[in-house]
């Protein structure tokens, strides 16, 4: 994707690249975009060899495309060097052996796993009705199609959205309602999108699933200091969203032919910001302030000394919408790093 000559090879083009390339590789993955989410969480493996969010998305994107056979492979490569919470890899390990039908193995590994005895308690009923399962399936007592593999315990039919701190535990709840119905739990979703508490990143997965899944009555939704209602099945898809793609032109406008790299990483940028607001737009909603904006702090990030007003004036737009619009930036990129 950053493809340098020989003495530029060791450049970092942007601090934190590889949690860039991994939100990136994330939200290609929440846009079922397998291949491009693979390819960018690959990138993100090679810069931090044991982030265990890269490793879960990895497992996610390969599971979802529908290839549980590599995704088993990187779940059990996770156990073998400790990479992450290891109940948590143990257990979706042996969901995608479910998946694969490979229930003797899922005995095994189970029984191995009870006799360590470092089961949490709270996950000892659900690994016991997983080892019973399995028994039977692989006993041939029931057929297939007559048995319900046991689920994660939902209790009292409750997602607990405000529990999932974890950026690896938000990946999942959102792959899992991502195949539900989410109806059944619209009251908490709805809880959840207009609280001042939840994280941007997660009300945004919500949002995108209650749009595929057609849901079409008003929700309130508050975030990065908005608020407004708004219509799920009416919303566009995220790479579709009108202003991200009239600075994305823009920029292309300007950049793409005399220095492509740059605008390929500020694009890059653009589209996990814009991820984070959706289904808001940046302030000011200056299209022109906000290209701006972006192409001067891309120059910031390599040491550029330059004043805002000539950015502004490329563009077109106002010093004080420029300079309105880069502090709104900051802003984002302050809260975004601490998600995947």
């Amino acid at each position: 994707m950053m493809k340098q000559n020989s003495e530029k090879d060791n450049i970092v083009l942007f601090p934190g690249l590889e949690r860039r390339l991994l939100e990136k590789g994330v939200e290609y993955l929440h846009a079922k975009k397998y291949r491009q989410a693979i390819e960018y969480l690959e990138q993100a493996r090679t810069l931090d060899a044991h982030n265990s969010e890269v490793y879960t998305g990895l497992v996610l994107a390969h599971f979802e495309s529908g290839h549980p056979q590599e995704a088993k492979v990187i779940a059990a490569e996770m156990l073998k060097e400790g990479i992450g919470n290891y109940i948590q890899v143990m257990d979706l390990y042996i969901m995608i052996m479910v998946q694969l039908n490979e229930y003797e193995e899922i005995i095994t590994t189970i029984e191995a796993l009870l006799e360590e005895k470092e089961v949490p308690k709270e996950k000892f009923e659900h690994f016991s009705k997983m080892l019973h399962f399995s028994r039977k399936m692989a006993e041939g007592q029931q057929d297939l199609q007559d048995i319900e593999p046991p689920v994660q315990e939902r209790e009292n039919e409750r997602l607990s959205l405000f529990s999932y701190q974890d950026p690896k535990d938000q990946m999942q709840i959102a792959a899992r309602l991502a195949k539900e119905n989410v109806r059944p739990y619209i009251h908490e979703i709805k809880l959840y999108l207009e609280s001042k508490e939840g994280h941007p990143f997660q009300k945004s997965m919500l949002l995108n699933i209650l749009r595929e899944q057609e849901y079409d009555k008003e929700v309130e939704v508050e975030k990065l200091g908005m608020k407004d209602v708004f219509i799920p099945s009416r919303l566009p898809e995220l790479q579709e969203v009108q202003m991200l793609l009239d600075v994305s032109h823009l920029l292309q406008s300007s950049l793409e032919s005399d220095d492509p790299v740059l605008f390929e990483n500020i694009k890059s940028l653009l589209e996990r910001n814009f991820f984070l607001l959706y289904p808001f737009n940046p302030k000011p909603n200056s299209e022109k302030a906000c290209a701006a904006a972006y192409h001067y702090l891309a120059n910031a990030y390599f040491g550029l000394d330059e004043t805002i007003d000539k950015y502004a004036d490329r563009y077109g737009a106002t010093v004080e919408e420029t300079a309105e619009a880069m502090d709104f930036i900051k802003m984002i990129e302050e809260i975004s790093y601490p998600i995947i």
